[in-house]
């Protein structure tokens, strides 16, 4: 992965924190398609006004776009600068195909796929509950996924966020805290720690939380 300025990747994101966060769809090819641009896009000044154009040319409804638009963006240079912090660890191989959809990188040797998400009501129980029952929030997290492009029951670490005020989605911007929480994690990694599941026939899957509160 090119290096990447997580100070920076920080400021933007916290710029996405003055607006209320919500979707009003579920995500689809179409809309992925009107906002293809995130990727290309670090700055949020630029971003809204990219969106403002698409919102124009293609004539949707502008908080509709925006929200979309915002929220992919948000979710999509939070996971970047976390990769980035994963693989400029010691210990830690990128993966040399970028868009392999099942892993991001070998955690000393062994592949993973990583995804922050934040701590989900619809588990319906408490914060607390779930850090002394890791192994069901993790398989409750596995059948809950998205169907969208990384859906899958590979391997994979989750950061899970969450905030004391119920804003648990802002923590994604945390990017200096996210760091902390990972490296005490791989520095003190070991692989009797991971949890086994089997969620398809004849595969293992081998998978972790990393927890990151205030």
């Amino acid at each position: 992965m090119s290096a990447l300025n997580l100070e920076n990747i920080e400021k933007e994101l916290k710029k996405r924190h003055q607006y209320s966060y919500n979707w009003f769809r579920k995500q689809n090819d179409q809309w992925d398609r009107y906002t293809q641009f995130i990727y290309k896009t670090s700055n949020w000044e630029v971003l809204i006004k990219k969106i403002a154009t698409v919102a124009e040319t293609q004539d949707i409804d502008k908080q509709h776009i925006f929200q979309y638009a915002a929220n992919r963006w948000y979710n999509f240079w939070s996971a970047q600068a976390v990769e980035h912090i994963f693989t400029n660890i010691t210990g830690i191989e990128s993966v040399v195909e970028i868009k392999d959809s099942e892993k991001d990188f070998y955690l000393f040797g062994i592949p993973f796929d990583h995804k922050t998400s934040v701590f989900p009501k619809q588990f319906k129980k408490t914060f607390e509950y779930a850090q002394n029952h890791k192994t069901e929030l993790i398989e409750w997290l596995y059948q809950n996924q998205s169907t969208q492009k990384r859906h899958h029951f590979k391997n994979r670490l989750f950061i899970v966020v969450y905030a004391e005020n119920g804003e648990h989605w802002k923590l994604k911007a945390e990017i200096s805290l996210l760091k902390k929480a990972i490296e005490k994690y791989v520095a003190g990694f070991n692989p009797e720690q991971l949890h086994s599941f089997i969620f398809a026939e004849d595969q293992t899957t081998l998978s972790d939380i990393i927890w990151v509160s205030k």
